[in-house]
């Protein structure tokens, strides 16, 4: 890959990095407070569990009458973070790809779109919504492995895991003292 190619799957990966970061930030965040610096309610799942239409809907909409709906709201926002930072940081960032592919697939079959305008949506979609497109974005990141390309997870790829004891050996080789 060129150098402009790795540039951008990795501008790609801080941006959709960032974008799960600051939800679930934001979703931990309390109290909340509003544009006029007064208390906005807590952030909670239940109305979008009340809300989901996908085919999995019944399930959802049992979640959200679960007395442990304030254990799933900081589950989800605590996953957010983690999948944010491990973007950003490019820390374990298959797993973080994996579970950013997770949250955006339940999402998405929470509320498929089937091209019937939604209150306090900013377009009408078919099949195809912003969940769907960073899933694929998320997935193309995973594909190229981009925690080796930048981040972290470079520390512990520079040299294949089953040449890691050859090299040390190789590094501390009596035949290299010098006597």
């Amino acid at each position: 890959m060129s150098a402009l190619q790795r540039c951008t799957l990795i501008v790609l990966r801080t941006l959709i990095g960032w974008h799960f970061l600051y939800e679930g930030y934001t979703k931990l965040l309390q109290p909340a407070w509003g544009r006029v610096g007064a208390p906005v309610a807590r952030w909670s799942s239940a109305g979008y569990l009340k809300n989901a239409s996908g085919p999995f809907a019944d399930t959802f909409h049992a979640l959200s009458n679960s007395s442990w709906i304030g254990t799933i709201d900081v589950a989800v926002a605590v996953a957010l973070v983690a999948v944010g930072l491990s973007l950003i940081l490019g820390f374990f960032t298959q797993l973080g790809c994996a579970g950013a592919i997770a949250l955006l697939a339940t999402f998405y079959v929470s509320a498929i779109p089937m091209g019937l305008p939604e209150p306090r949506s900013e377009g009408t979609y078919l099949f195809v919504n912003k969940n769907l497109i960073e899933a694929a974005a998320v997935l193309a990141l995973m594909t190229f492995r981009t925690g080796r390309i930048a981040g972290l997870d470079t520390w512990w790829t520079r040299v294949p895991r089953g040449q890691r004891a050859t090299a040390t050996e190789h590094r501390h080789s009596p035949s290299e003292s010098i006597a």
